[in-house]
């Protein structure tokens, strides 16, 4: 029998459900079902997870008694554009969607983000459901209410927050993702023990490798762990209005930077970006006096072990620029009064979120992972 774990995110009427197990995709008309203020909906996935799951999204919508239509786009983050933005929007005006129906974001972190957009602005505001099918999607960005788009200047500097209905993550799917892209995923399990629960990066060190491989009671552990752990920090700041949130942001300020660096293509995923990002962050932290070396090597040890790439010379064939690294980083969304921001470690477990770091630390630390290359 199929174990289903159900955590709410608390955010008064606008709190939800996140239900984590397996078979969730079979159950999803049911589940959907009673969030839904009329019997219709609208699914959005790409052409990748259309082939192998929207046959078995739409018999269940079916059974349940739920209209639907289903639109598929192009897969990569190439399609998380305002081109594509604009052709789903117009989809959805052109099948006469109304304020009551409901869009479902049935894909990874580029579906869902496009996808909560698009139901931000179209008619003013649409419910949406959020069922990720890629581990990072389940463990971090369905989960919170960030939504938006990619820009020729950044990743993710247009958008709005706008929370789901409902998050379904079914680990069954799972099954069907590549290794490559189970790893990205888990680059953001790791941030969460390294975040506020060293206890959990202990696990992780110890069973992280038994999640990636498909054992059903880890992976559940693994993905409920790093929900919760987002959950108890949205609750808090919803939209980073504290600086509480910011601190999901770990690694994620050099992750950008070489995402950008790659245009967003398959030469580099946002989970690999985000494990380099967090070494970096790391080791910028011990650089300047705040975290041990011991800390510091434990994190680059583990994300090595379960092969995910920690430094810049695990990207072949590619000519790295610091000016350019650290042009990206100040265009970034989280700049206050012309200053990056950082979220970094005095440890595990203890990350904190400054704008006091000299630059001049930032591109020394990034002119030697340049020279390993």
């Amino acid at each position: 029998m199929n174990v289903i774990e159900s955590l709410r995110v608390e955010l008064g009427e606008r709190g939800y459900d996140i239900l984590i197990g397996g078979g969730l995709l079979a159950a999803a008309g049911t589940k959907i079902l009673p969030v839904l203020r009329r019997p219709r909906v609208f699914v959005v996935t790409d052409e990748r997870i259309a082939d192998l799951h929207l046959a078995g999204l739409e018999r269940s919508l079916e059974t349940a008694g739920i209209a639907f239509d289903a639109f598929v786009l192009p897969a990569g983050e190439e399609t998380k554009d305002f081109t594509h933005l604009q052709r789903l929007c117009d989809r959805l005006l052109e099948s006469r969607i109304e304020r009551s129906d409901a869009l479902i974001a049935l894909g990874g972190g580029v579906i869902g983000d496009l996808v909560g957009f698009a139901a931000a602005i179209t008619l003013r505001g649409l419910d949406f459901i959020q069922i990720p099918t890629t581990l990072l999607a389940q463990v971090d960005s369905s989960v919170g209410g960030k939504t938006g788009i990619n820009s020729v200047h950044g990743k993710n500097l247009i958008g709005a927050f706008h929370q789901p209905r409902l998050v379904l993550a079914d680990i069954e799917v799972l099954d069907t993702l590549p290794r490559r892209e189970l790893l990205a995923g888990y680059a953001e399990v790791v941030k969460y023990g390294c975040i506020n629960d060293p206890a959990f990066f202990a696990w992780l060190e110890t069973r992280g490798l038994d999640a990636i491989e498909g054992d059903p009671r880890a992976r559940n552990h693994a993905i409920l762990t790093s929900c919760r752990r987002k959950a108890e920090i949205v609750a808090k700041d919803e939209r980073e209005a504290s600086g509480a949130r910011a601190l999901l942001n770990l690694g994620h300020t050099f992750g950008h930077a070489l995402e950008a660096e790659c245009r967003y293509s398959g030469e580099l995923f946002h989970g690999e970006g985000v494990a380099i990002g967090i070494v970096m962050a790391a080791d910028l932290s011990v650089e300047l006096g705040f975290c041990s070396q011991e800390d510091a090597g434990r994190i680059r040890n583990h994300l090595a072990a379960v092969g995910l790439p920690t430094g810049l010379e695990h990207i072949p064939g590619r000519v790295w620029s610091v000016e350019s690294l650290m042009d990206h980083m100040s265009r970034d969304k989280k700049v206050a009064d012309g200053k990056m921001t950082f979220v970094l470690l005095r440890g595990l477990g203890e990350a904190f979120v400054t704008s006091d770091v000299p630059p001049e630390a930032v591109k020394t630390l990034l002119t030697q992972a340049v020279a390993t290359t």
